[in-house]
């Protein structure tokens, strides 16, 4: 395994640094709790609603790209 298998990366992001780590957690705890890649986007979109709003797009998968806009209000 290569040593930083499991570990978060986060390339670019314009959210505060608290806001990126409680989202790694998020994400590292619907791993712990699911299987199903379907079901961890759900968990995380779900927590992500509740903790910060009702904005939140969440994709989980391998070999998946993206590039997402948005407004800050």
């Amino acid at each position: 395994m290569a040593p930083d298998a499991g570990k978060a990366v986060i390339k670019n992001a314009d959210m505060e640094q608290d806001m990126q780590q409680e989202i790694v957690e998020m994400a590292s705890d619907a791993m712990m709790r699911f299987e199903v890649e379907k079901d961890m986007a759900a968990h995380i979109k779900r927590t992500a609603d509740k903790k910060f709003g009702t904005t939140w797009h969440v994709i989980v998968g391998r070999s998946f790209g993206s590039f997402v806009t948005h407004a800050c209000l």
